[in-house]
């Protein structure tokens, strides 16, 4: 148990023995946070357990107080005490989908040679027949990589870390869209580098602020998004990607590292941005969205001049995929498996975003139709930490927009809707009520402020 629930659940106990009565007021979580010996944001945590509980409620410039009867939750929203409702991540992993996985699978444990093949080392060139598989995957439209361009990594994100690598010298600059895909960021920050923040608009990534990065100081990569872009949910026309492509084109640099993992989300984008550029975009892609995070494998398409560096750093930094997740991709995306996947959760993705935008009506939302995420831009004096806080006391877990900003202090005001993973009556019962928060005041049955 985390240390801040051990000591929620030790207030909680002195509420049940009845040393701490409704009405009594807590200290301040400064006082508190002093008087425990704890850091002050795990002061803040405990109170929020407390209020997610339902065993006290706070009131703007009076404090918190211990309830006289805890709040009854949406009958939907009842879960274990800890289980919040998973609004932050995107784990589409559809029911009864584990039916279309099951017969690959069985034959490791039927066959000693299958299962012998998928224990044997890899290289990240993979093998030649999941190469021409993995073709299946990455091609789109008119673009079609070359199969000789094609890595392999465990996942996306190895995928994406040994891209920047490979590209980026020591405290180098990496261009990164104002808001952007967190674990991306902090990769970049892990392995030495300097995020760049860029300015966008509604088509996304605006060319002539890469021009004025570039100018300051030299940019060595750009990591972009360009279809159904996280946390926005929107996608680059086709003018944008040629307009950027050109302008690289004409600086020769930097490569661009172009994350397409839920790109199969929307047959009806232009071209990757790895059409207009070939020569300075490098591809990354898993099957984490398509398939499932917890047995996925990472895709990289890399123009030849470049190749040798990445497949270097993916052995380097150990990132190269493992033979079984290699075999059985490459059997999934051999059968149709991962076709049939890809066309039920084009599906699913639809009906959960008509969801969000039936029961977030008149709210300010980003996002396009084929998206599993949207941008809630939040109505005054709402301000995200405090909506946040406040969706987690009714059992939902939302992102703060500040968590994908490269500059938190410019955020907007507004929090990222994950819409993959909860089932669809949990889902549409949580978006109801965070529907119904957004329209309160703050401190209204809330216990929180702006």
């Amino acid at each position: 148990m985390d240390d801040f629930r051990k000591i929620a659940a030790r207030i909680a106990a002195e509420i049940d023995a009845g040393r701490l009565r409704p009405g009594d007021r807590l200290p301040p979580q400064r006082i508190f946070a002093h008087d425990q010996g704890i850091a002050a944001s795990t002061a803040g945590r405990v109170y929020t357990e407390l209020a997610r509980r339902g065993l006290v409620t706070g009131e703007v410039g009076r404090g918190t107080y211990i309830r006289a009867e805890a709040p009854r939750p949406h009958p939907a929203l009842a879960e274990p005490p800890g289980t919040p409702v998973d609004m932050e991540t995107n784990y589409p992993i559809l029911p009864g989908q584990h039916r279309l996985l099951a017969p690959a699978l069985a034959l490791f444990s039927s066959r000693a040679d299958v299962l012998g093949t998928a224990l044997a080392a890899t290289t990240a060139d993979g093998t030649k027949a999941a190469r021409s598989a993995a073709l299946s995957a990455l091609t789109d439209g008119t673009w079609r990589p070359s199969p000789d361009s094609l890595l392999f990594a465990g996942n996306g994100r190895q995928a994406m870390a040994a891209a920047f690598a490979a590209l980026v010298p020591l405290g180098g600059r990496i261009g990164f869209e104002s808001l952007t895909y967190p674990v991306a960021l902090a990769t970049a920050r892990l392995l030495g580098f300097t995020p760049v923040p860029l300015a966008t608009d509604t088509e996304g990534l605006r060319p002539d602020a890469v021009e004025k990065a570039q100018r300051e100081a030299p940019l060595h990569a750009l990591y972009l998004q360009p279809t159904l872009q996280n946390p926005l949910g929107l996608t680059m026309s086709s003018q944008r990607r040629a307009e950027i492509a050109a302008m690289i084109g004409r600086l020769a640099s930097p490569t661009v590292i172009e994350d397409r993992v839920y790109a199969f989300l929307d047959q009806e984008t232009p071209p990757p941005l790895a059409a207009f550029a070939p020569d300075h975009v490098v591809v990354v892609d898993s099957l984490s969205k398509r398939v499932a995070p917890g047995l996925t494998l990472g895709f990289l398409s890399v123009p030849d001049p470049l190749r040798s560096r990445v497949a270097k750093a993916l052995v380097s930094g150990a990132w190269t995929a493992q033979g079984f997740a290699l075999d059985l991709s490459t059997r999934w995306l051999c059968d149709g498996t991962v076709r049939e996947l890809e066309m039920a959760k084009r599906v699913d993705a639809r009906k959960r975003n008509a969801i969000a935008r039936e029961l977030l009506n008149g709210l300010s939302l980003r996002s396009t139709s084929a998206a599993y995420h949207l941008m809630l831009d939040l109505p005054e004096p709402w301000r995200a930490d405090g909506y946040v806080r406040a969706a987690e006391r009714r059992g939902i877990a939302v992102t703060p927009a500040s968590a994908f900003a490269v500059s938190p202090g410019h955020a907007p005001n507004a929090i990222r809707l994950a819409l993959a993973s909860p089932p669809l009556d949990i889902l549409s019962a949580a978006l109801g009520e965070l529907a119904s928060l957004a329209r309160q005041s703050p401190g209204q049955n809330t216990g929180t402020e702006p």
